[in-house]
């Protein structure tokens, strides 16, 4: 079922790994010490950062000394960029149902959801990374 407004896990895992990255954006940062600063499973991370990697949002080093690090510039890269990269386009839906069950009639929220998925939208793609810098201070 689609809805108005969805930030899945695995999206908000993308924000707050990008932002602890950022406050430190030379340092490498081993998945299971992102995990533990987050506080979330390490298997489901390390699955996110996969994911960032192969959009080249970050950078993967093996090895002992290994780790993940920023791979582009933080003033450069949109909070959009980071949700796309893990959730595909963003798709917003005018209906909490998924469908249009009222035939398109006047809805029960007015313009709530259309409103919240412009402003989300406008948030998303005009907030660059970079200003998440100290959110996560190393």
């Amino acid at each position: 079922m689609n809805t108005a407004l969805r930030i899945s896990e695995a999206a908000s895992l993308a924000f707050h790994t990008m932002a602890v990255l950022t406050a430190e954006p030379g340092r490498r940062h081993p998945t299971r010490e992102l995990a533990k600063t987050l506080c979330v499973s390490e298997s489901h991370l390390a699955k996110v950062m996969q994911r960032l990697a192969k959009q080249g949002l970050i950078e993967s080093v093996r090895g002992p000394r290994g780790g993940f690090r920023l791979g582009v510039n933080v003033n450069d890269v949109t909070l959009l960029e980071i949700f796309e990269s893990i959730e595909g386009p963003f798709q917003p839906s005018d209906c909490l149902l998924g469908g249009v069950l009222c035939g398109g009639r006047k809805c029960i929220f007015g313009d709530l959801i259309r409103t919240v998925n412009e402003k989300v939208l406008t948030y998303l793609s005009e907030t660059r990374l970079g200003e998440l810098a100290d959110i996560y201070e190393g």
